[in-house]
């Protein structure tokens, strides 16, 4: 099949694409100014202060992206300052691309303005926002490298292949669908060079992971996917994604897009993208709830797909435009309330979460002068903290209830050991520890001080299996080994120490404590120089309730819950 189309004369620039790049550009950047840091963006911000090759839940685009903007302006803005650049680069290759194709330039305003998921990752720093750049930028030079089999394309598709997987894991999916739809590709000798390139250019981040134990593919491949199926995971997907696409115009674009005709590879390689990407995420809603960003990615190829076949006689619906206008204010009118806070929006948490944590940080601070500070929430809370403060005093103290996150390898646990530290607790009061009460716009707090802080959250135990078949009531005897990771002697002993340390086994039933066992007094004598291995065999009785149980580790120091200190183990008790 030729790529007639991509010799055919292209249109002449459009002045209308210029007006809506600056008015897009102009709307992200008054939302990154004014609103609030999110919760997730404060997360990798805290990314930039440790830059690395490799983090617990994603790679390290994100970080930079944030690092080059926030070394220019110390503030909200600076931290999504290239992300606004990034959409906007974005949506002019994406018109570059189509112009190709004779692509109107009405349409592809009214299109492209009217996918909601592009409105919120056109301000908002998560990965998600440089996987959109690369992806397009991926796109761009593809389209070239299909005309041209020039080892300067393929060098170029490997530096944006090698960004693109330091975006998000996701990214991998455009490759796969790429060649898929081009097997072609694998004649071509510059094809490998892409490969070989991208590869080295990745090996420091597969290094990383290595060195670590793999965090980020237990976490996505295993911990992540251990929830109970839920039939609302799979039906929810498609309306999710019809809203992503657009509340109004979303399900048109789907249909005009799966049915149009291919013309040239290009083409086949968008339509088997946005396919396929669509397809993958929904069988993946049968394993586990499938968040609706997720398939960002999809949109692009979706959304190019749409404009293409609206080339065609007849192929674009005469009441489109009505539609897409209404489409288009209906966003841009939830946006602006989200500006100025409109009441009734706040009472939605997603939403919510952008507004009085500057207060609440600077607050917390104020009692707590420079020492650190510990929240039990998750490290949603720790990274506010720390981005309001410009500190990386703020610590999350993750209990075996929760995840293990990026708190878990950082070395602020390192610096706080045997120190005082004010600890913070969100919704419970609990008068062993807390004894101030902080009320903010984002709610009652209550904190107090402990002495002497002992934690041991970066133990990893490790066990011969992760999943075991036992009977109920047996008695099994699991030899847990593991290494000090601290750079200094660590004990377990409770001897003329303030804070007792035990450690326990818990089971689980999705969220939810169903049994705990401590582990003898022997656990107590182990003393570990820094990169020492030590072991610990621990009897332990199952549940004698059949059922399917997970198994986790847990080092509990007085005065807090205990930690996550191993992979979940699963037991299945017949």
């Amino acid at each position: 099949m030729q790529d007639t189309s991509l010799n055919s004369t292209p249109v002449k620039y459009n002045k209308p694409i210029i007006y809506f790049l600056l008015l897009w550009a102009l709307l992200n950047a008054v939302q990154a100014f004014t609103l609030e840091i999110h919760a997730d963006e404060a997360y990798y911000w805290v990314y930039s202060r440790f830059l690395d090759w490799g983090y617990y839940d994603h790679p390290p685009m994100v970080a930079l992206f944030i690092k080059m903007g926030y070394s220019l302006l110390h503030n909200e803005f600076g931290a999504r300052l290239f992300t606004v650049i990034g959409t906007t680069a974005s949506i002019y290759l994406m018109w570059v691309m189509l112009k190709r194709y004779k692509v109107d330039a009405i349409n592809f305003i009214l299109v492209i303005s009217g996918i909601f998921v592009f409105h919120i990752y056109g301000f908002t720093t998560t990965p998600d926002a440089p996987l959109l750049f690369f992806t397009v930028l991926f796109f761009y030079f593809y389209q070239q490298y299909i005309e041209k089999d020039s080892f300067k394309l393929a060098v170029i598709l490997g530096v944006v292949i090698a960004c693109l997987l330091y975006s998000k894991y996701h990214g991998i999916l455009l490759v796969v669908f790429t060649l898929a739809s081009n097997i072609k590709l694998l004649k071509r000798g510059t094809f490998y060079a892409i490969v070989l390139l991208a590869l080295a250019l990745y090996a420091p981040h597969i290094i990383w992971q290595a060195n670590h134990g793999f965090p980020s593919l237990s976490y996505h491949l295993s911990e992540r996917s251990n929830e109970q199926y839920n039939f609302e995971y799979t039906y929810v997907y498609p309306l999710g994604q019809l809203l992503m696409a657009g509340p109004l115009i979303g399900w048109l674009l789907f249909y005009k897009g799966f049915t149009a005709k291919v013309q040239d590879t290009f083409t086949r390689t968008l339509l088997v993208n946005a396919i396929g990407i669509l397809a993958f995420f929904f069988l993946t809603s049968f394993k586990g709830e499938v968040q609706l960003h997720w398939t960002l990615i999809a949109y692009v190829p979706l959304a190019m797909m749409v404009l293409i076949r609206f080339t065609q006689p007849g192929a674009k619906p005469k009441w489109f435009n009505r539609l897409a206008i209404i489409n288009i204010v209906m966003i841009v009118i939830l946006r602006v309330a989200i500006i100025i806070a409109f009441p009734p929006l706040l009472k939605v948490d997603a939403i919510r979460s952008f507004f009085g944590f500057k207060e609440w940080a600077q607050l917390i601070q104020k009692k707590a002068g420079n020492n650190y500070v510990i929240f039990n929430e998750g490290f949603q809370n720790p990274s506010k903290y720390n981005f309001y403060n410009n500190t990386t005093h703020g610590f999350d103290y993750d209990a075996r209830y929760y995840r293990r996150t990026q708190y878990d390898i950082w070395p602020i646990e390192d610096s706080i050991q045997h120190k005082k530290a004010y600890v913070v607790i969100n919704g419970v009061w609990d008068p062993a520890i807390t004894t101030d009460t902080l009320k903010t716009y984002a709610g009652d707090w209550y904190g107090g001080w402990v002495d002497d802080i002992r934690t041991y959250q970066k133990i990893d135990f490790q066990v011969s299996s992760y999943k075991e078949s036992v009977s109920p009531g047996q008695k099994k005897d699991f030899d847990l080994t593991f290494t000090n990771p601290y750079p200094f002697p660590i004990s377990f002993t409770n001897v003329n120490q303030k804070h007792k340390v035990f450690l326990e086994a818990c089971f689980f039933k999705s969220i939810y404590q169903v049994g705990m066992q401590k582990s003898d007094d022997s656990f107590n004598n182990i003393s570990l120089k820094t990169g020492e291995t030590g072991h610990f065999k621990f009897n332990v009785t199952m549940p004698a309730k059949p059922g399917k149980y997970e198994l986790i580790f847990s080092i509990r120091t007085e005065p807090f819950p205990g930690g996550r200190n191993n992979k979940i183990i699963n037991i299945t008790v017949e």
